[in-house]
C-alpha cells in the first residue's frame, strides 16, 4: 500500500539550523516510515536536492532581490503544489506564508503551525504589521487544523473563538550528538540566536553585565546583520566588556559544544513562541538564566532555571551574580531542567501527535 503523500511548505531547507526547520525535520524524522514526505524548499537555505534522508526535496533557485526571496518561494510552491503536485494533505508553516491559503485549499486539505507571531518579532518594519494580520487571520480562519507550538498562544487563538487549534510543544532529540573538539575559549558566559534582532534582547544582557562591570568572557554567537541600527547599537554597548562576536554557526553539534562549555547560557527574549534554542540549552546541562515571558514559563519553571522580570536589566544583573556565586543551586536545577526534557520534550512523543492530526485530515 503506498504511503500518504505529505507536502511540507515553509521550512525553506533541510538539514535544519534553527527554528521552525528544526520541528519539522524531526516530525519528518519521526514519521517518514508512514508518510511519503515532499519538502519545499529554497536555494538559500539548502543544496540537498532530490531523495534526502528519507524524504523528496524540492528547491527553488534564491530569487535576486533578497527581501522577497521567501514571498516567492512561498508563491513557487503554491503554484507547484497546485499543477505539478499530487498529495494528500499539505502541512504549512509560518503565518508568514498563510496569503496561498486561498488557493491550496482549492485543492488540498491544509494543517498549518503558527510559530509565533510574526509582527510582534520586530524584524520587520511597523508598516508590515498588517499584512502580518491578514496572513494571521487567513491561518485561523482557512486551515483545516492549526497547531502551535507555543502553549499562550494557542490558548489566545481558543479564546478569540478560533475552531481545531491545538498546541503541541517542540522537543529535543534526546540522543542528539554534541562535538567535544576543543574551543577557542573558556569560561565564558554565552548568548546565542539564530538572528540577533530587538526581541532577543541582546541588549539587556551587555547592559545587565555593565551594571555589574563583568570582566569575564562573553560569547555572542549569531546572524548580527539583521537591523544595521541594532548592531550598531549592540556594538556600542559591547565597548568596555570583553565580547567575542562570532557568526551564526548552522551545525548545531559545533553549537551545542559552546553552549556546553558555557558557565551560564542567557536567553534574555522579550517574545518567543517556543524556542528550540532554550530547550537545547538545557539539553546539554548548561545553567539557564531566562527571561520570565509566559512562552518560558509554560516550558519550565524555578525547580529547573533561573528567571528575571523580562527586560529589568537590575534583576537581570542580580542574577547573573547569584548564578555564578551558587554553582550548586544551578547545578540541581540543570538537572532538573534536563530530566524534564526527557519525560516531557522528546520528539517521539510529539511526532505520534502530529501523526494523528494527520490521520484525522486524511480519514
Amino acid at each position: 500500500m503506498d504511503k500518504p503523500k505529505i507536502a511540507v511548505i515553509g521550512l525553506k531547507g533541510l538539514p535544519a539550523f534553527g527554528g521552525a526547520a528544526a520541528v519539522g525535520e524531526n516530525i519528518i524524522g519521526q514519521l517518514k516510515d508512514y508518510y511519503s514526505f515532499t519538502v519545499y524548499s529554497v536555494a538559500s537555505h539548502t543544496n540537498k536536492k532530490g531523495l534526502y534522508n528519507g524524504y523528496y526535496q524540492i528547491v527553488f533557485k534564491t530569487f535576486p532581490v533578497k527581501t522577497l526571496n521567501i514571498l516567492f518561494y512561498y508563491i513557487k510552491s503554491m503554484f507547484h503544489c497546485l499543477f505539478k503536485g499530487n498529495y494528500d494533505l499539505i502541512h504549512l508553516n509560518h503565518i508568514d506564508g498563510a496569503f496561498i491559503l486561498p488557493f491550496l485549499r482549492l485543492k488540498y486539505r491544509v494543517i498549518s503551525t503558527s510559530h509565533g507571531k510574526t509582527h510582534v518579532m520586530g524584524k520587520w518594519p511597523s508598516y508590515m504589521n498588517f499584512y502580518f494580520r491578514i496572513n494571521e487571520y487567513l491561518l485561523l480562519r482557512l486551515s483545516n487544523i492549526v497547531t502551535s507550538v507555543g502553549k499562550p498562544l494557542a490558548e489566545l487563538y481558543q479564546k478569540s473563538g478560533y475552531k481545531n487549534i491545538y498546541y503541541i510543544t517542540n522537543g529535543i532529540n534526546m540522543n542528539k550528538s554534541i562535538s567535544s573538539d576543543p574551543l577557542a575559549y573558556k569560561d565564558y558566559i554565552l548568548f546565542a540566536a539564530g538572528r540577533i534582532i530587538p526581541m532577543k534582547g541582546c541588549h539587556v544582557m551587555l547592559e545587565a553585565l555593565k551594571k555589574i562591570d563583568y570582566n569575564g568572557k562573553v560569547l555572542i554567537i549569531g546572524d548580527l546583520n539583521q537591523i544595521p541600527s541594532y548592531k550598531e547599537k549592540l556594538l556600542a554597548l559591547a565597548k568596555g566588556i570583553n565580547v567575542v562576536f562570532i557568526p551564526l554557526i548552522k551545525n548545531k553539534d559545533i553549537l551545542l559544544n559552546y553552549v556546553k562549555n558555557a558557565r551560564l547560557f542567557i536567553f534574555p527574549s522579550g517574545y518567543e513562541n517556543m524556542s528550540m534554542m532554550l530547550l537545547e540549552a538545557a539539553f546539554t546541562k548548561t545553567p539557564l538564566i531566562c527571561s520570565d515571558i509566559p512562552e518560558n514559563t509554560s516550558v519550565f519553571s524555578e525547580n529547573e532555571v533561573t528567571f528575571f522580570r523580562a527586560g529589568n536589566v537590575s534583576d537581570l544583573s542580580e542574577k547573573i551574580i547569584f548564578a555564578l556565586n551558587n554553582p550548586d543551586k544551578t547545578g540541581v536545577l540543570k538537572n532538573n531542567a534536563f530530566k524534564l526534557l526527557s519525560e516531557q520534550y522528546n520528539w517521539h512523543k510529539i511526532a505520534g501527535l502530529y501523526d494523528a492530526l494527520y490521520r484525522k485530515l486524511l480519514a
